[in-house]
Formats: structure tokens, sequence, C-alpha cells
């Protein structure tokens, strides 16, 4: 019987053992993991900017609403019969605001799923890493600050590209 103790007793140490080395194997991250990881949040960013760059454009520059401080007299008096009538809401502009509206709740939608795609996809990052390092963010902030100084550096490589790709005004 003792035996058969010291023997439970050896098993689940080592049946332990096994599973911190394989929890530590697990955790350990490379930098090249973390840059993936980096470069798939950048790009999500970078779309999420381009978005929502285009719905400013769109409510700025909406001639039938014409403009942003109108806009907002609607987005503020939206859903109140009684105010859109005192600030005369048209039906071109109802029409014009409900635009904004949809292209406001699918931009939320085409983010989610571009960033889906990019985690899901393998060669640019894949399910297992990206849940690998997600899970090393949340418990560990050296990670998360690495992490947040690559994004940082990619979002200043981003600028710097799109400010040597605009044409000078005065060209």
């Amino acid at each position: 019987m003792k035996k058969l103790f010291v023997l439970a007793f050896l098993l689940v140490g080592v049946i332990g053992f096994t599973a911190h080395a394989q929890d530590e194997a697990v955790e350990e991250i490379t930098d090249e993991e973390l840059a993936k990881f980096a470069a798939m949040e950048d790009s999500v960013m970078a779309f999420y900017d381009q978005k929502n760059e285009e719905l400013v454009s769109m409510i700025k520059d909406n001639e039938v609403i014409d403009g942003a401080a109108r806009y907002n007299e609607i987005k503020d008096a939206w859903e109140d019969e009684e105010k859109m009538a005192e600030i005369e809401v048209t039906d071109e502009e109802k029409t014009a605001y409900e635009a904004i509206l949809e292209f406001m709740s699918s931009l939320g939608n085409e983010v989610r799923d571009l960033k889906i795609g990019l985690i899901k996809n393998d060669e640019i990052l894949g399910v297992a890493t990206y849940n690998k390092v997600n899970k090393a963010i949340k418990e560990n902030p050296e990670i998360k600050e690495k992490v947040d100084m690559m994004m940082a550096e990619l979002k200043e490589k981003r600028s710097e590209d799109s400010e040597e790709a605009e044409p000078d005004a005065g060209e």
C-alpha cells in the first residue's frame, strides 16, 4: 500500500511538472510573433482610420445635410418627431442621415470582419498565435508595452509613408 501511495504521488508530480512545462512552452513568445500581432493590429487600425475619414468626409461634404453643424442638429433631434419638426428636417435630409447611420453601423462589422480574417490567416498571424500573444498581453504588462511600442512605430511609419505619398499643394 505504501508503494502504491508513493507511486501515485510521483505520478501526480510528474503530470504536474509536465503540465507546467507545457504551459511555459506555450507562453514563450518570440519577437516574430509579437511583430506579426502588432502588424495585424496596425492593419486593422489603418483600415479603421481610413473608414473613419470617409465617414467624416461623408458628413462634412454632404450637400443635402450641408455640413457637420446640421448633421449634429439632426442627430440630436433624431427619433423625436417634435424636435425634427421644430428644426424642419426635410425628407432628403432624413434619407441622407440614414445613409450616414447605415455607413456607421457597417463600419464596425467591416473592421471586425477584417480583423477576424487577418487572425484566421496563418500566413499573416494565425488563431493560435493571436490567442497566445493576446493572453500574454493580458497577463504581462511588459509584453503589452512591447507590442504597444511596435504598433506606435508601425503607425509612425504609416504616417510618414502617407505624407510622402501626398503631393504638395504648391506643386
